[in-house]
C-alpha cells in the first residue's frame, strides 16, 4: 500500500467560533481533539500538525460579498444590529465573530492547499464544514462558508474537477449555491428530506445551472433512515457519479448530525455507520484521485455522546488505520469530558454496538421509501453523466 501523509490543521483559537448558549458549542471540537490525542491518532507517523492563519478578505470575497464582510465586522458592536441573517436565534453575534470565522476558513484553505500542492496526501479540519453560509447571509449557524472558500482558492490555482461530498444531515446548500453554475465543481449531498428539515433545499431536481447540468447531486432521505439504508443510498449513487466526474481532489463535509441521538434531526445512523461512510470516502479518494482528500467536520449536536467519537473515527481514517469499534474510550478522556459537560452521558467505547451492512441497491425490488429516493436521484442526474439510472452496475 502506498504510504499516506496527513495534515491535521489545528489551533485552540478555532474554538473561538463560539455562539454562547447555542447548539453549536465548540466543546464538541475540543472533546474531539482530546479524544483523538488520547487514542494516539495525532501522534501517528506521517501526521503533520499545522496552525492556520485566518483567511484574508481577498479569500473570503471569492465567495462572500464585501459588504457582508463589513456587516459581520460591525454586528458585534451594535446590540440592535439587524440584517444579513445575523443577530438571530440561529446566528447570534459574538465578539470577534469575523476573526473567528475567518480563521476557520483559513484552516480549511490550509488543508486544501497542502493536498493540492502535494505537501500531504490528505488533510482535515474538524472545526470546519460551515456549509450553510451564503454569499451575503449567515445561515444555519454558519457565518462564512469555509468549504466554498477553500474550493474557490483551488479553482484560482488551476483545479478543473473538484468533488464535494456532504454527509451532514442537512443539505449543503451554501456550497451548492456557490458553484451551481460552475461545471468544475461537483457537489453531492446526502441529507434528510427538505420536506421535514432545514434548510428546505436539496431536492433531486436541483442538478446544476445552465452549462453545469449534473454538477449538483442531491439524495434526500426520509426521516428514520438508518445505517443500512443510508449506506445503500450512498453506494447506489456516490461512487458512480464520482467515477464519471473523475475528480482531481475530493472534499468531504462530515457532519455528525445524522446520528440517531442528534437532537436537531431525524435520521438514525450510528457512530459505526458514520465510520463506514468515512472509510468509503477514503477508498474513493484512493481509487479516483491518488488519495487526495480534504475532510471537514460540520454539524453535530450530541456534543459528548456522538461528535467526539464520530470525528475521532474520521481523524483515524484520514491519518491511517481506522480505530477498531470496540476500542474503549480512554479513562483520562472520560474524566475530561465529565468535567467539561457534567450532565452528559460519557460513552465508554468507540462503538454503538452496530455492524453496518452494505446492501446493494436493485431497481424496483421493494416499495421502501429509501429505494424510491435512490431511484429519483438517479433518474434526475445519472443521464447527465452518461449513466443508466436503471442499471445497478452504473
Amino acid at each position: 500500500m502506498v504510504d499516506r501523509t496527513t495534515t491535521v490543521v489545528w489551533d485552540r483559537a478555532l474554538l473561538d467560533y463560539d455562539m454562547g448558549e447555542h447548539p453549536l458549542n465548540p466543546v464538541r471540537v475540543e472533546l474531539t481533539m482530546a479524544l483523538a490525542r488520547e487514542l494516539g491518532v495525532l501522534d501517528r507517523p506521517g501526521v503533520r500538525m499545522v496552525t492556520p492563519e485566518p483567511a484574508t478578505d481577498a479569500d473570503l470575497t471569492r465567495v462572500h460579498h464585501a459588504d457582508y464582510l463589513d456587516a459581520v465586522r460591525h454586528a458585534p458592536l451594535d446590540p440592535f444590529f439587524h440584517g444579513w441573517g445575523l443577530n438571530t436565534d440561529d446566528n447570534p453575534v459574538f465578539e470577534g465573530m469575523h476573526e473567528a470565522s475567518a480563521r476557520i476558513c483559513g484552516a480549511t484553505i490550509t488543508a486544501a492547499e497542502a493536498v493540492w500542492h502535494g505537501t500531504t496526501t490528505r488533510a482535515v479540519n474538524v472545526a470546519g464544514g460551515l456549509h450553510h453560509a451564503l454569499a451575503g447571509r449567515a445561515s444555519g449557524f454558519c457565518v462564512y462558508n469555509d468549504p466554498a472558500v477553500a474550493i474557490a482558492r483551488l479553482l484560482d490555482q488551476g483545479a478543473q474537477r473538484v468533488a464535494y461530498v456532504d454527509v451532514d444531515v442537512h443539505h449543503g446548500d451554501g456550497v451548492q449555491a456557490a458553484f451551481y453554475n460552475d461545471p468544475r465543481v461537483l457537489t453531492i449531498s446526502l441529507h434528510e428530506t427538505p420536506l421535514t428539515l432545514f434548510p428546505g433545499t436539496g431536492f433531486v431536481e436541483e442538478t446544476g445551472g445552465p452549462g453545469a447540468e449534473g454538477s449538483a447531486v442531491n439524495i434526500p432521505l426520509p426521516p428514520g433512515t438508518g445505517d443500512a439504508a443510508w449506506l445503500r443510498a450512498f453506494y447506489a449513487i456516490v461512487p458512480s457519479v464520482l467515477r464519471a466526474f473523475a475528480p482531481e481532489i475530493i472534499f468531504s463535509q462530515c457532519g455528525a448530525d445524522a446520528h440517531r441521538l442528534d437532537p436537531l434531526a431525524d435520521l438514525r445512523l450510528s457512530v459505526d455507520g458514520q465510520r463506514a461512510a468515512y472509510l468509503a470516502m477514503r477508498d474513493l479518494a484512493d481509487e479516483l484521485c491518488d488519495g487526495r482528500w480534504v475532510a471537514m467536520g460540520g454539524g453535530g449536536y450530541a456534543l459528548v455522546e456522538v461528535v467526539p467519537r464520530a470525528w475521532a473515527h474520521l481523524l483515524a481514517t484520514v491519518t491511517g488505520a481506522p480505530i477498531e469499534p470496540a476500542t474503549p474510550t480512554p479513562m483520562p478522556w472520560r474524566k475530561f469530558a465529565a468535567e467539561r459537560c457534567p450532565r452528559a452521558t460519557i460513552p465508554e467505547t468507540m462503538t454503538d454496538g452496530v455492524e453496518p451492512a452494505v446492501e446493494h441497491w436493485q431497481p424496483g425490488t421493494t416499495p421502501d421509501p429509501v429505494d424510491r429516493a435512490i431511484l429519483a436521484s438517479r433518474m434526475a442526474v445519472f443521464p447527465l453523466h452518461g449513466l443508466d439510472p436503471h442499471d445497478p452496475r452504473d
